[in-house]
């Protein structure tokens, strides 16, 4: 029985696999999975099987799983495309009558007003006509999104936003990523029809994030926020692709109605500890 792991060339993908192998399993059990493997010749190197998988080539899923295996389905990054190319892991995962597919989804996806969901949405439910044991692992927004954008706030010294005072509870892809490998290592039993909101314990909104880069800073950053439609001639203005500045817009509209705030602490519940904060990732 392998542990195959979709997406492993990305960040998260990547974490989960270097986390199973943290964890004992034997890298001979581990397969890394993704488009362009020479990017995994280290893991290679240590043992991990790698194959090339495409979701956009149906015949790169020939023989990637076996009966018996764990899959780790990491979402897609198309846009729009991601609904036909997961349902190609699904078919191909329940023709092999795999032991457990675990499925990164996105918060509270079969219920939020959130349009980047919606393919997640589509594809639980996908998961859940296919018959499989399956978990699914909804993760939160990641903390390197906004310790990435820091540059950009100190170029402003303003976070632009229409989100007024919803709240994020974000985390780190390490955390989500180690998640997701404690759900593969433990017994199959253990987690199978379960779906975990994943977030970080302590939430934000906006105002607390200009706050807190402007502790780590040392430059004042403030929260600007604005209407909707101001928001999105500000995102046009700066260039942003405007398909892209409706989804950005769209999700502020829900951050606002609560959509990113989770409540419970299934993330630290799964880690056995608490999560990183925001602030111990902007201080770096």
């Amino acid at each position: 029985m392998s542990t195959v792991v979709t997406g492993a060339t990305g960040h998260l993908g990547r974490l989960v696999v270097e986390d199973l192998l943290d964890r004992g399993v034997p890298a001979s059990d581990v397969v890394a999975t993704g488009r362009s493997i020479e990017k995994l010749d280290d893991l290679a190197a240590r043992g991990v099987t790698v194959r090339r998988v495409d979701f956009d080539d149906p015949a790169t899923l020939d023989g990637a799983f076996a009966a018996g295996d764990r899959v780790l389905l990491v979402s897609g990054s198309e846009l729009g495309r991601r609904v036909p190319q997961h349902r190609a892991v699904i078919d191909a995962a329940a023709a092999a009558g795999v032991a457990q597919l675990v499925y990164t989804s996105a918060p509270k996806a079969s219920t939020t007003p959130m349009q980047l969901a919606t393919e997640h949405r589509l594809t639980e439910e996908a998961v859940a006509a296919s018959g499989l044991p399956a978990t699914i692992l909804r993760n939160d927004w990641y903390l390197e999104g906004y310790a990435g954008l820091v540059p950009t706030y100190l170029e402003h010294g303003a976070i632009l936003g229409s989100a007024g005072d919803g709240r994020v509870s974000g985390a780190t892809r390490s955390d989500l990523a180690e998640a997701a490998a404690v759900v593969l290592s433990a017994p199959v039993e253990d987690h199978v029809g379960r779906t975990y909101e994943l977030g970080g314990d302590e939430s934000f909104s906006f105002a607390e994030l200009a706050a807190a880069v402007s502790e780590a800073t040392g430059q004042t950053v403030v929260y600007a926020d604005v209407p909707p439609e101001e928001h999105r001639a500000a995102l046009v203005a700066g260039g942003v692709p405007e398909a892209f500045v409706d989804v950005l817009v769209d999700v502020d509209q829900a951050t606002k109605q609560g959509a990113l705030e989770l409540e419970g602490h299934d993330l630290s519940t799964l880690l056995g500890r608490p999560t990183k904060t925001l602030a111990e990732v902007l201080a770096g």
